[in-house]
């Protein structure tokens, strides 16, 4: 019954088991209600904007312990890694952190815009969706590409005329990334003509 769904029960109980996203389907799940008392209970305290975000259609989170812009941004659009920009700048080869969040993924490029936050995700080929690694940080973790992928991701962006090239990028990069690693990740692009591209400016 819906009268048994308390707030702060419901909260205690997500972070108990470490629930940082859920659907109508898995609340249900968890604490054993009909699809009606769920509805009602997610549609209320969404409205009353004291306990529950609504990130997209389906998919909510704890107002009041929301999870990090980086774990959102792996979960509001699947499958996909943090790449291009953000985690150039997440790893210091960019000076200051975006205001955008952006990701790789295999799906249609899309754009999302939750509050003040902007969550672009740009389509790359399967064969090119690798090099990322879950990255777990006190109470969070997340999927990002490795400095040296993130490089990549961006540039064959720049490659196909679709970005344009950031020299202190160029700069920081000679320093910053592995060279065996970028070359190793070079084969698994299969693109000769990428692979003249970035050596001609590392």
């Amino acid at each position: 019954m819906y009268t048994l769904l308390k707030p702060i029960q419901v909260r205690e109980q997500l972070i108990s088991k470490n629930i940082r996203f859920f659907t109508p389907k898995l609340f249900s799940k968890i604490f054993n209600s009909s699809q009606l008392s769920t509805k009602h209970f997610i549609e209320t305290q969404t409205k009353s904007g004291l306990l529950l975000t609504r990130l997209k259609k389906g998919l909510y989170t704890l107002k009041t312990d929301p999870p990090s812009e980086e774990e959102i941004a792996n979960t509001l659009y699947q499958p996909s890694y943090i790449s291009f920009e953000y985690a150039l700048a997440y790893y210091g080869l960019l000076p200051e952190m975006p205001y955008t969040i952006t990701s790789a993924t295999t799906k249609p490029t899309r754009n999302f815009t939750l509050n003040s936050l902007s969550f672009l995700y740009q389509s790359i080929k399967n064969n090119i969706y690798f090099g990322y690694s879950l990255i777990k940080q006190n109470d969070k973790s997340f999927s990002i590409a490795d400095p040296e992928k993130a490089f990549l991701d961006y540039f064959y962006f720049v490659f196909l005329g679709k970005s344009t090239t950031n020299d202190r990028l160029i700069t920081s990069a000679k320093s910053k990334i592995n060279p065996i690693t970028v070359k190793n990740y070079l084969k698994l692009f299969h693109n000769s003509s990428f692979t003249k591209f970035i050596k001609s400016i590392l």
